[in-house]
């Protein structure tokens, strides 16, 4: 309570405390010190301290800063309280003579704590009201204080009776006298870390557990104060206009008497009451913050303790180092027995091939001997069983026997990569609460895309998701409004799905799932592919002699013979046309154009085998080919410059070519169903420019007749 009973401008207790109109409380001293006076009106203080009836003068010779007409800064000054107060400012020469007929000073006053300027009037000071319950209630306060320090008394004096304690020892819980405290509990050694306090209050002291006496002083009964306007009448009313007690004269006579007034006794019990029940709320907030401070205490000690933590994390993170250490010995011996294999074969292989050499060798030498005798005879009789002899050892230099059996590098291979990505993913799981199911993954629609054919998801979990998560499932609909399907199951969060229908508009959904189940799906992306197909010639499935250049549009051979090329697109489902343009056309070759399967044969003429189905043509005339069938031969052939054109229509499924814009025969191949890829097959006298992205051709010339 000490703090209420401060004055927030010098910090001390309040000295003849007066209620400004924001309703905060300042001594009156202080008041004369922070109050600002202009010095053209300036009346002087000994007038004003005669009307008082004995108080301190009111009328004030402080100026403010501008008005003074001084022109250097005068520096303010500041409270214990931390309030910047404004200096006295003597007065201007010549104000003590202003006359006495002199209108009134125009004065004002800010309160310390809200910066509410008021303004004074004729009466100064003394138009504030005196708040004489606070200052009954210092007063008692100081009686129960020096009360209570005159009642504590020292523990350790040896004298009859104790000398008044001076301090308290919080760590001894120990009151010493200030005698007693030099010479027991002196400033050094282990008593220079403990600290002293004043002796504590009182219990029935006033800042100590008691009401003090109630509402009567030292004295007795307390006296009823006087209206400040009229000094002989008792305040009995209260004017609830101007929020103030008033005497029965004020009504009659003076400002209040048209204003809404009340009884004092019943305002009185009314104001009582209502702060009262406003208590009741503070003491209910006051209870619910002393058990929140216990709260917050109890769960800072709870994080001191979380060493616990720190040592499992280390038995963890240690148990892990011991694993690794463990699995590291046994891929070493793994390493050590393939180095003893492969030195084992390697001088198993020397010994033999030291033992076979020698033995060539001698005979070598034999048969070198032999040739240099002059006896036909004796050498006929031993050259039959020289030479199987010499055949025999020939035979033993197979191919593969001055081959190594092992080479130098080790077959095995150690992928660490999972594991050093597991290891930078180590990480805390929040575990406190029961776990749910995920939460609704939200899809990024920025990074969804399609291509061609293709379509690219992507998705994350929710900020601030607690909720562990396994796993993601997407769903795909069949791109003409049929029912979903799921295309991918796993922890990634980007999936690109490929070989769907050009032009067509598929919907795409994601829901997550962990050990407690599957959670909800996300909002229906809808993902629209290509009206047309965009590709060029794949040269990861092309054959090794194939050439591709100009971004891979542009494909020629290395080999005489014809050698298979696709598309990077796949088709199952719609219209498609593209054209290949002949760029290169020596020696009248047969380059044969159509589609595939994925597994064609690359090494020969496309459509001998039952995985493609082409239209092979030379300068003269073209054929259909599959299976190694030859069909409808058609006059008219290709040279350089000429246009193939592909139309494979797989709502009709079939499939029609075109040269330089006219139908070549009629429809190629019929009733053909699945998933095709363009394809050519040429050779080195041959170099074609694929063109893609093309419109399906409106207006079709009428077929040439083929020869039958």
């Amino acid at each position: 309570m000490e703090e209420e009973l401060k004055c927030p401008v010098c910090g001390s207790l309040f000295r003849e405390p007066i209620i400004l109109p924001c309703s905060h409380n300042v001594c009156l001293p202080c008041a004369r010190t922070i109050a600002v006076q202009t010095p053209e009106s300036e009346q002087q203080d000994s007038e004003c301290a005669a009307g008082a009836g004995g108080d301190h003068a009111d009328k004030l010779s402080l100026h403010s800063e501008t008005d003074s007409g001084y022109g250097s800064y005068t520096p303010s000054l500041k409270s214990p309280n931390g309030v910047r107060v404004l200096p006295l400012v003597p007065a201007p020469p010549g104000a003590a003579a202003a006359p006495r007929g002199a209108g009134p000073a125009s004065s004002s006053l800010t309160c310390p704590q809200c910066h509410r300027s008021a303004s004074l009037d004729q009466r100064g000071l003394r138009g504030f009201q005196r708040n004489r319950l606070l200052e009954a209630i210092v007063q008692r306060y100081q009686q129960g204080r020096a009360a209570a320090a005159a009642a504590a008394k020292c523990q350790l004096c040896d004298r009859s009776p104790p000398e008044p304690a001076a301090v308290l020892c919080e760590q001894c819980e120990v009151l010493y006298c200030a005698a007693c405290q030099l010479r027991c509990h002196p400033a050094r050694g282990p008593f220079a870390k403990h600290r002293l306090a004043p002796p504590p209050a009182h219990p029935g002291a006033p800042g100590g557990g008691g009401d003090g006496g109630g509402g009567k002083g030292a004295g007795g009964a307390r006296k009823l104060p006087t209206c400040a306007e009229h000094d002989l009448e008792n305040y009995s009313m209260y004017c609830v206009s101007c929020r103030s007690p008033v005497c029965y004269q004020c009504l009659e006579e003076g400002k209040h008497s048209k204003h809404d007034v009340k009884a004092l006794g019943a305002m009185w019990k009314q104001h009582k009451a209502q702060l009262s029940q406003a208590l009741n709320g503070v003491s209910d907030k006051a209870k619910e913050a002393k058990e929140f401070l216990v709260q917050l205490k109890n769960l800072l000690q709870q994080i001191q303790n979380g060493l616990d933590y720190e040592a499992c994390l280390v038995a963890q993170c240690d148990a892990l180092v011991d694993a690794l250490t463990r699995q590291k010995a046994k891929l070493l011996t793994k390493v050590t027995k393939e180095r003893e294999h492969k030195l084992k074969v390697v001088w198993d292989q020397i010994n033999h091939c030291t033992l076979k050499l020698r033995q060539s060798t001698g005979l070598m030498e034999y048969c070198l001997e032999v040739i240099k005798e002059n006896d036909p005879s004796g050498f006929l009789q031993i050259s039959d069983a020289l030479i199987k002899r010499v055949q025999v050892s020939q035979e033993q230099w197979v191919k593969g026997a001055l081959e190594p059996k092992v080479s130098a590098e080790f077959d095995l291979t150690l992928d660490s990569e999972p594991l050093l990505q597991s290891i930078h993913q180590l990480d805390f799981i929040q575990m406190k609460f029961p776990v749910s199911v995920p939460p609704v993954p939200l899809l990024q629609l920025e990074k969804c895309c399609t291509r061609n054919n293709s379509v690219t998801l992507a998705w994350r979990m929710p900020p601030l998701s607690h909720n562990p998560v396994e796993g993601y499932i997407l769903e795909l609909d069949d791109g003409d409004g049929g029912q979903f399907r799921e295309v991918y199951v796993g922890k990634e969060t980007l999936c690109t799905i490929d070989g769907l229908h050009f032009n067509s508009t598929y919907n795409a959904r994601v829901k997550a799932f962990n050990s407690s189940g599957v959670g909800p799906y996300s909002k229906t992306v809808i993902l629209q592919t290509s009206d047309v197909a965009w590709f060029t010639f794949d040269p990861s499935s092309a054959h090794r002699d194939i050439v591709l250049s100009n971004d891979n549009q542009t494909a020629t051979c290395n080999s005489y013979d014809d050698r298979v090329v696709l598309g990077t697109a796949a088709f199952s489902k719609g219209v498609h046309y593209w054209e290949l343009h002949v760029d290169r056309y020596d020696n009248h070759p047969d380059p044969a154009f159509g589609i595939a399967r994925i597994n064609v044969v690359k090494d020969m003429m496309l459509g001998k085998d039952d995985k493609a189905w082409a239209m092979y043509v030379d300068n003269n005339r073209s054929w259909f080919m599959h299976c190694n069938s030859h069909t409808n031969r058609t006059e008219g052939g290709v040279s350089k410059g000429a246009t193939v054109g592909v139309l494979l229509d797989l709502n009709k499924h079939n499939l029609t070519f075109y040269i330089n814009g006219q139908q070549q025969g009629p429809a190629a191949f019929e009733n053909i169903e699945g998933v095709f890829m363009p394809a050519l097959s040429l050779n080195r006298n041959v170099q074609v420019t694929l063109h893609t992205g093309l419109e399906v051709p409106q207006s079709v010339k009428q077929p040439k007749l083929p020869n039958n």
